[in-house]
């Protein structure tokens, strides 16, 4: 009888680190994951930082560019000395001319597809994302097959604490407001969403400062018209593909129309 016990004890506890084991690998694998995200946050955003010094200067003060990309950098919680030294190395003589540019194609099931690179090296900038479409199972296009099906709009996500929705709208409309109302961030938590066009990004921005509100972000965004209603299996296909060109290095951001 003690055998039994014995061996069944056993039993159950090679039961329990098996189970702590695979829970280990997938806290593992969260892990590295929001790792890799975050590197991949903090390159995007050394680049705009990059490009916001060599058009505006280093003064964050009198270069509205680079206040909205050390905004952007708090809410990802990039370190502060990684922002500094981002706006150091982009006042050297020896810092990559980073040139912007859009690409444009079509994912599988005719979803839309927007490409924004920040690129030291064109040629292969556009032989990367040209591959990344081919093996996705999409097609890149040229310029303009795309991007009508777009709106550029000014994105400001802002905390809701101690903020009226409707006095805020009234207050901002002047101000090229098109579009408020409320959502959540990736983790769950309540946020404010206000949209305006492309055109009023910067009165927009200057607007909240003038009113001493500080976003949790200020981005520039091509936000679909219309979208494509896919399958989860055909969200799938379309997910791969997104996935991939955000891993090139030479890629910031992907839009798409995927409903």
């Amino acid at each position: 009888m003690r055998r039994f016990f014995n061996a069944a004890l056993l039993r159950f506890a090679a039961s329990i680190f098996i189970f702590m084991g695979r829970i280990f690998e997938v806290r593992k694998a969260t892990m590295f994951a929001r790792y890799d995200r975050m590197a991949k946050q903090f390159t995007r955003i050394g680049k705009e930082i990059a490009i916001a010094v060599k058009a505006g200067g280093p003064d964050a003060a009198t270069n509205p560019a680079l206040r909205r990309c050390m905004q952007n950098a708090k809410s990802v919680n990039m370190p502060k000395d990684r922002v500094e030294a981002a706006i150091k190395r982009a006042q050297g003589k020896e810092m990559e001319n980073y040139e912007e540019i859009l690409y444009e194609g079509y994912a599988p099931h005719g979803v839309a597809i927007l490409v924004e690179t920040a690129t030291d090296n064109h040629v292969r900038t556009v032989a990367n994302v040209k591959s990344h479409f081919n093996k996705g199972g999409g097609a890149m296009g040229n310029s303009g097959s795309v991007s009508f099906q777009f709106n550029k709009m000014g994105v400001f996500k802002l905390k809701p604490e101690g903020i009226n929705i409707e006095d805020m709208e009234l207050e901002l409309i002047d101000h090229g407001l098109e579009d408020l109302g409320e959502s959540t961030d990736d983790e769950g938590n309540e946020i404010i969403v206000l949209r305006t066009a492309f055109t009023d990004f910067g009165n927009m921005q200057k607007a909240l400062e003038e009113k001493n509100i500080h976003p949790i972000s200020a981005e520039l965004e091509w936000i679909p018209s219309t979208t494509v209603p896919v399958t989860d299996e055909q969200a799938e296909e379309v997910s791969k593909l997104i996935e991939r060109l955000e891993q090139d290095e030479d890629v910031q951001k992907v839009f798409h129309n995927m409903g």
